[in-house]
């Protein structure tokens, strides 16, 4: 069982990122409303390097309403902790400090963040940046117990963290890296090239990513259909069995004894809120203890035509 697993909690972890509109206390209203056993939200602004300042009296509004454990925030979508420029790099850096901070003064235990983009300098370098930046951010902030979980990235542009090797590699060269372990999204690692829709695909994906990472090291799931096909190296969501993952993938992890007790969050579109978080999660309650079905393999278009054609002739 992953070391970042909650052993103690009645069954498995299942919730979802919800909005702070309000304050950040609202999520835990949120959080009822889908029936959440666990959630995620941003500790302040996404899209801005600073934040609003998080008071003694915000951080003990949070702690009075929790009704939610375990709570898990979401990084600046901005921090690139490879970057080659030198303001930005030091920007990042900033920024991933106060995110690890605001969430040590919250009574959360991790931080998501998406590692970076290596911008031409090359994988290899990038991955190096990565690490060397997250050793002056744990050196920044030597005491706190929460950690950065890397997400797994979709292989857009220069983006780092494609492959399970790559956050592997960004790992293992940190210098504490008890500090430092993964976040397994769906539709990522489907639109990075891993086939999930068959059981051998599942089964492959998850053996590379305990040959590099360990499973140990997986701190949380984000669950999440795909709007493009396998291997696009596209990020878009889609709702639960509604992209070209479909339900299938969604069944193997449920089930699967190795991730019971690890968080398991959607970022599915919300056309209206709750009532969409709803609909999604409930997809995926009624997935738990199913056994997978066979996948039907279609046959390319063209093959089908020309199949159809010669019955003719």
């Amino acid at each position: 069982m992953s070391r970042f697993a909650f052993p103690d909690a009645p069954g498995d972890l299942i919730g979802a990122h919800l909005s702070t509109r309000g304050g950040l206390h609202t999520i835990f209203e949120r959080a009822s409303a889908i029936d959440a056993s666990c959630a995620a939200l941003f500790a302040k602004n996404g899209n801005q390097w600073k934040g609003k300042t998080l008071t003694d009296d915000d951080c003990a509004t949070f702690h009075a309403q929790r009704n939610v454990q375990p709570l898990l925030t979401h990084a600046s979508y901005l921090i690139n902790l490879a970057s080659t420029d030198a303001v930005v790099l030091r920007k990042s850096i900033a920024a991933m400090i106060d995110e690890l901070d605001r969430a040590e003064r919250l009574g959360i235990h991790a931080v998501v963040l998406h590692p970076g983009a290596h911008l031409g300098a090359g994988a290899h370098a990038g991955i190096d940046q990565i690490a060397r930046s997250l050793d002056e951010i744990h050196a920044a902030i030597p005491h706190h117990r929460v950690v950065t979980l890397l997400e797994t990235a979709a292989g857009q542009g220069t983006c780092l963290g494609c492959t399970f090797e790559e956050l592997g590699q960004m790992r293992a060269r940190v210098d504490d890296n008890r500090r430092v372990g993964i976040c397994f999204d769906t539709c990522h690692v489907f639109a990075a090239g891993y086939e999930l829709r068959t059981r051998d695909g599942y089964e492959r994906a998850i053996d590379e990513m305990d040959r590099f990472v360990g499973l140990d090291h997986v701190g949380a799931f984000h669950l999440n259909d795909s709007k493009k096909p396998l291997g696009a190296r596209v990020d878009r969501h889609e709702h639960i069995g509604d992209g070209h993952l479909g339900l299938e993938p969604f069944r193997f992890l449920l089930n699967d004894p190795r991730f019971t007790r690890i968080p398991k969050l959607i970022e599915t579109p919300k056309p209206i809120e709750t009532v969409s978080d709803q609909q999604n999660l409930a997809r995926l309650r009624a997935l738990i203890g199913e056994a997978p079905k066979k996948r039907r393999v279609r046959a390319p278009r063209r093959v089908v035509r020309v199949a159809r054609e010669a019955r003719f002739q």
